[in-house]
């Protein structure tokens, strides 16, 4: 049997196609042949999966970070593909993949690929769009778009870091209305995250509750608060403490709308989002991920 290897080769650090003959040589031997497309034009790649018979492949195998995830996994969705995925966590953050402890190291990610053993995942869907691991509008959301790919590559999740301090001073508020489940929240706010995973940025403890697999969005609404209280705000949210914090207010649903009279950024998983009003909710179970077994999954 076939299994469909799509790689990014401008991720991380670049050296995954060093390790491509060891990959292909692992899954020879395990009687798997390693069909390998190079993914340096995202427009090109549905064209490509239209054109190849999906049926003679057992799984599919993403090298790259969250990014490249969500592009693959997004166009899967598009034309219905229902393989299950493995991941190779070769990005920056590569939050998605943290969630199912996926090693960093080629011979770890791997022996997980070789194995059968998923996880029933969700999806969000934004609109028309898919995302993974987190949506999100308001400032400082679209901070992975523009932080610069050779920073990245070189100081890996310090960048977004770096990034954020820059843009602290011209954070400002916005009003909003979120329908989310039976609650509705009209606020001044900053951002607002809706996570899938539990972490994003490298900020691991993002969203504490979230379970990727219970059918629910965990939606975190960033209020407005005084320029003095962002940093310690920012050390409990990387604590995981700031579900108690009077400034941000955690809520799980499974269908979110927002309205907005500004023309406010909104980011999936790194890529650019829809316009606003947005309609958000949870695609449940859509999507077979390779996890280590554990006690979790």
């Amino acid at each position: 049997m076939n299994v469909l290897l799509l790689y990014n080769p401008r991720s991380g650090t670049r050296s995954f196609q060093a390790q491509l003959d060891y990959i292909i040589d692992r899954f020879q031997t395990e009687g798997m042949q390693i069909v390998p497309y190079r993914m340096n034009e995202t427009e090109k790649l549905e064209p490509f999966l239209k054109s190849i018979d999906v049926s003679t492949y057992k799984k599919i195998i993403i090298s790259g970070g969250d990014g490249t995830v969500h592009q693959v996994v997004s166009c899967m969705m598009r034309l219905n593909i229902k393989l299950p995925i493995a991941i190779f966590p070769t990005g920056t953050a590569n939050d998605f993949s943290q969630y199912f402890e996926i090693p960093k190291d080629i011979e770890g990610m791997t022996e997980v690929a070789l194995q059968d053993h998923y996880v029933d995942c969700d999806l969000g869907k934004v609109n028309d769009k898919y995302f993974i691991n987190v949506a999100s509008f308001g400032n400082l959301v679209d901070i992975s778009q523009r932080v610069n790919e050779q920073a990245k590559n070189v100081i890996g999740v310090l960048a977004y870091y770096i990034k954020g301090i820059e843009e602290i001073p011209k954070l400002k508020a916005f009003q909003a209305k979120l329908y989310v489940d039976n609650v509705t929240i009209e606020e001044q706010i900053y951002f607002v995250l809706i996570m899938n995973g539990k972490s994003a940025g490298g900020f691991r403890k993002l969203a504490p509750f979230s379970d990727i697999s219970d059918g629910l969005l965990d939606v975190l609404v960033f209020k407005k608060c005084p320029i003095l209280e962002l940093m310690p705000l920012l050390i409990q949210v990387w604590n995981g403490e700031h579900p108690k914090s009077d400034y941000i207010q955690y809520i799980q649903a499974e269908k979110i709308t927002v309205e907005c009279a500004d023309p406010i950024t909104s980011d999936l998983d790194g890529e650019t989002g829809p316009a606003l009003p947005l309609e958000i909710e949870v695609i449940k179970s859509c999507l077979k991920v390779n996890a280590i077994m554990n006690e979790k999954n």
